[in-house]
């Protein structure tokens, strides 16, 4: 196969790092970028003839000038996005929309091949019209920055003309995952503090599921918007028992179970029958298999933030 040259926005992030990873091992050349925002260096590869990084935003459009001006990407993966405070409005647009634009104009200009995109499953509002959800559901973002911004710079490289393909997640998990209830799971039960679980159910799918999928994409499978998700969702009893097992307690700290809040959803479930039908068989990796190497991460860096891009009561652990 011929040498690719990738850049991958947000490189240094859960999603970014695992492509980038991939992509490596079977000799593509890859540029990353990062401002370490929520992104950590440790997840960087390391330096090498085939990899570089550049630290900068980019909602700055002379950063990303200079950036493409020194690379031609024949593919831009652009993972990154601003989702640390519910309330920072301003860095959501800034990031999110601004940025997007920026990269997708820049993208242009240099005549990239294929674009890849990483949506929320949220731009589908939290009361969605139908389970699972289809691809046909009408957008319905209101229900956070996030999703808002999120949504509108996908509909910015819809309008692009670029050839493009636009992954709608699943709740995307795994080691070097900073956001959501795995690592606030973790978090509040080493430091032996109670945890509370809803009725809520999602479909919990692993980073590098994805990150394996995204290459198929990079290397021309799919255009278009698609689904990634299993299919199936879970009680979130169930990521934390399995959060439990990975950490070997002595004995099972019984979770509280609270209702649904006003802005829950009981299930956000895609239906991924186009991307199986494009992107052929995928195997999706059972929690048990992937939760230990978290939990491995977590013991060895810490979690971080534990951040959620969704407004929740003080003290919580993050249902989403």
């Amino acid at each position: 196969m011929t040498q690719k040259t990738i850049l991958i926005t947000g490189a240094a992030g859960q999603v970014g790092s695992h492509v980038a990873e991939l992509l490596l091992a079977r000799g593509d050349r890859v540029i990353g970028l990062d401002d370490f925002t929520t992104g950590r260096p440790e997840h960087l590869p390391p330096a090498s003839a085939a990899s570089s990084f550049m630290e900068g935003s980019i909602a700055d459009p002379a950063f990303i000038s200079r950036v493409f001006e020194a690379v031609s990407p024949d593919v831009v993966i652009h993972t990154a996005a601003s989702y640390k405070d519910p309330e920072d409005w301003y860095s959501d647009t800034l990031t999110n929309v601004v940025g997007t634009v920026n990269v997708v104009k820049a993208a242009k200009a240099a005549k990239t091949g294929r674009f890849i995109y990483f949506q929320t499953a949220l731009c589908y509002g939290v009361k969605p019209l139908e389970q699972p959800i289809t691809l046909s559901h009408p957008k319905n973002p209101g229900n956070s920055s996030y999703a808002i911004s999120k949504t509108a710079a996908e509909d910015y490289i819809e309008l692009s003309g670029l050839d493009f393909v636009t992954f709608r997640l699943a709740n995307v998990i795994g080691p070097r995952n900073v956001s959501g209830p795995l690592p606030i799971f973790f978090s509040r039960l080493r430091d032996g503090k109670r945890c509370f679980v809803t009725e809520a159910r999602r479909d919990f799918v692993y980073a590098g599921d994805l990150a394996r999928t995204v290459v198929r994409a990079a290397d021309g499978a799919g255009q278009g918007t698609y689904h990634f998700s299993s299919g199936k969702d879970i009680a979130i009893r169930e990521l934390y028992d399995a959060v439990v097992m990975a950490m070997k307690l002595n004995d099972y700290p019984e979770p509280e179970v609270r209702p649904l809040g006003p802005d829950d959803a009981a299930s956000i479930l895609l239906d991924p029958s186009r991307t199986f039908k494009d992107f052929g068989e995928i195997r999706f990796t059972p929690l048990t298999e992937f939760i230990p190497a978290a939990i491995d991460y977590y013991r060895e860096y810490g979690v971080l933030g534990e951040y959620t891009h969704l407004k929740l009561p003080a003290e919580t652990t993050g249902e989403r």
